[in-house]
């Protein structure tokens, strides 16, 4: 088996079932399989993956266990010599994931590899940041990213000025398209269970350069991404709880105790600001009735 394709899905039945349709229609020349974790949707995914998909492998929770505990669920039952973690709003398109894997397989220090995402309209999504450092994650959690454009941490954390049409090797790329190779998992384990969802990918990519792998960004081929529909249904608030918790996580993990500190003392301000957002955003729908 060469790739074994894992979809965690929630809520997004439809636009699974385009993903999977995207799958079975776009990839030629690769002996592949599919699985599918239903984190508990409720929208009747777990039924249109039986009746209209035969050949995926289903794991239907019973609750939301997140995302890197549910593709973890799929990977020890994976015979892939490489894993996909793939978003449910993603297309594919180009062959992208037979390319992506003969790209991982040309060298033998390569552990992930992301490829080059589009939005609908096109243009290229934003896919490949470096590593969370304190300045940015300190403007991230206080918002004054969405009112000033010109941060000099900022730009270089999200990669502002990163072309996307050269492959090269980066810090970390998104975990909509996340290819592994078996040994990196064989060497350092799987995903961190304790993120629940943002971030976890993050983490995984630090811990395969910390073991002597490298990620790659693959800009020779591109799939079709429909960014962040299932948590679009979260609240700010609730989203803020989860971000804020993955990102402490994080800190608490790969920086110092300064670093991680400062990030506990400014979470309570963040929800403070998510929570402002979510009470603007009740107005200005309550006004347009």
């Amino acid at each position: 088996m060469d790739v074994s394709v894992i979809i965690v899905s929630w809520k997004v039945r439809d636009l699974l079932r385009n993903c999977l349709q995207s799958i079975y229609k776009e990839t030629k020349n690769l002996n592949f399989e599919v699985f599918v974790v239903d984190n508990n949707s409720g929208d009747g995914t777990s039924e249109m993956v039986l009746n209209e998909f035969s050949q995926v492998r289903l794991i239907t929770n019973q609750k939301n266990l997140g995302f890197a505990k549910a593709n973890n669920s799929a990977i020890k039952k994976s015979l892939g010599s490489t894993i996909l973690l793939l978003n449910p709003d993603v297309k594919i398109t180009d062959n992208a994931i037979k390319k992506s894997f003969d790209f991982l397989k040309s060298r033998n220090d390569i552990g992930i590899v992301g490829c080059k995402i589009l939005n609908n309209d096109g243009s290229i999504q934003k896919s490949v940041r470096k590593f969370p450092d304190l300045v940015s994650h300190v403007i991230i959690l206080l918002k004054l990213h969405n009112f000033i454009n010109n941060f000099r941490s900022i730009k270089k954390y999200y990669m502002l000025d990163f072309p996307g049409n050269k492959t090269r090797q980066v810090d970390q790329v998104m975990g909509a398209f996340y290819m592994i190779r078996r040994e990196l998992i064989d060497q350092i384990g799987l995903l961190d269970g304790h993120f629940f969802v943002w971030y976890e990918e993050v983490d995984y990519c630090k811990r395969a350069i910390q073991a002597g792998w490298k990620t790659f960004f693959y800009a020779e081929t591109f799939i079709k991404h429909s960014k962040g529909q299932s948590f679009s249904r979260l609240k700010p608030m609730s989203k803020q709880f989860i971000l804020n918790r993955s990102m402490l996580y994080y800190f608490y993990k790969h920086h110092s105790k300064f670093d991680y500190l400062v990030i506990l003392l400014l979470y309570p301000v963040s929800i403070f600001l998510a929570g402002v957002v979510q009470m603007l955003s009740i107005k200005k729908r309550s006004n347009n009735f």
